[in-house]
């Protein structure tokens, strides 16, 4: 049996269950389950072929699941102002929001597997204090189109985004989007005030959690990891938001729950050490999700926003 046959037969089987996962729905407070057939089939490939079992590895890391928009988005998907905008340094095109018509504009950006419009409730706070919107859907993501996208991907359509509808006020990130602005800023996306909610930290505790939670062997993330800095040509370590924290300025504030089984706990308390001028927000009992609706939180970051 060749490799391109394999090849061809891995993008096909992740394609199947990537659309019977997004069916499924999932709590705030609980990470998705990987389907006992992916694993299998990883424990599989490992077995006959440590190159392939990695191969398999990084698509499915790369592939964000597309979920349906709930209810609570419908007022901003249908009032939103939207185009589709080709990231010419990664050639692509992404659908994006206008939400709201103040001169004054926030970025938002979703995290992995999310939606332009899935900081609803914070977005409806902002634009009451006086501001637009600005959100996208991340290459693969929402009604963009693809089936594959990674970090570097979000951090590009940021910047293109800079320069098409900004200058932005603040930008505000959760999880992969709060990754994404940091390291954004460190490229020179210049915002008075940052907000990033459940964000991660370094890729390589991504990649492993990542790994464990398939089953495979350390050794598979190791090439993983090598397989992604031959592709972008640098280290995966150069974007762990703590490392390129400490040479931001940019006065951020940090929200994390302590619930989060996503994303540790530890990533925020990390990234705020290596801050220069931070702000730490520890809530209880909210995990990865329903943090970006609670109502104190959403207080905090107009708080933040306006001192």
């Amino acid at each position: 049996m060749n490799s391109k046959f394999i090849k061809n037969k891995i993008k096909s089987y992740l394609s199947l269950k990537f659309i019977e996962m997004s069916k499924k729905t999932k709590s705030d407070n609980q990470s998705l389950q990987i389907p006992k057939p992916i694993l299998i089939t990883a424990k599989f490939l490992q077995a006959i072929s440590p190159r392939l079992a990695t191969q398999f590895a990084a698509k499915l890391f790369t592939t964000p699941i597309k979920h349906k928009i709930p209810k609570r988005e419908f007022q901003m998907d249908k009032q939103s102002i939207q185009h589709d905008v080709l990231i010419p340094s990664i050639n692509k095109t992404i659908k994006t929001y206008q939400y709201g018509n103040k001169p004054k504009k926030i970025l938002l950006v979703h995290g992995w597997s999310g939606r332009g419009t899935q900081l609803v409730k914070i977005a409806d706070e902002l634009i009451e204090n006086g501001f637009s919107i600005i959100s996208f859907d991340a290459p693969a993501h929402g009604k963009s189109k693809g089936y594959s996208s990674i970090m570097t991907e979000f951090i590009a359509s940021i910047i293109e985004l800079e320069k098409q509808f900004g200058p932005f006020e603040f930008a505000i990130g959760h999880s992969l989007g709060g990754m994404s602005i940091i390291n954004a800023i460190k490229q020179n996306l210049n915002v008075k005030k940052a907000v990033i909610i459940g964000s991660g930290d370094l890729i390589q505790d991504i990649i492993s959690d990542f790994i464990q939670n398939l089953g495979l062997k350390p050794q598979i993330g190791e090439r993983m990891r090598e397989h992604f800095e031959k592709k972008f040509s640098e280290p995966m370590n150069n974007y762990s938001t703590s490392v390129v924290s400490k040479n931001i300025e940019t006065p951020v504030l940090i929200i994390h729950d302590n619930d989060d089984h996503d994303v540790n706990v530890k990533c925020a308390h990390n990234i705020h050490n290596h801050l220069k001028n931070s702000k730490l927000m520890i809530t209880n009992h909210l995990g990865h999700r329903k943090i970006l609706g609670n109502e104190k939180v959403i207080n905090e970051i107009s708080n933040f926003i306006r001192s």
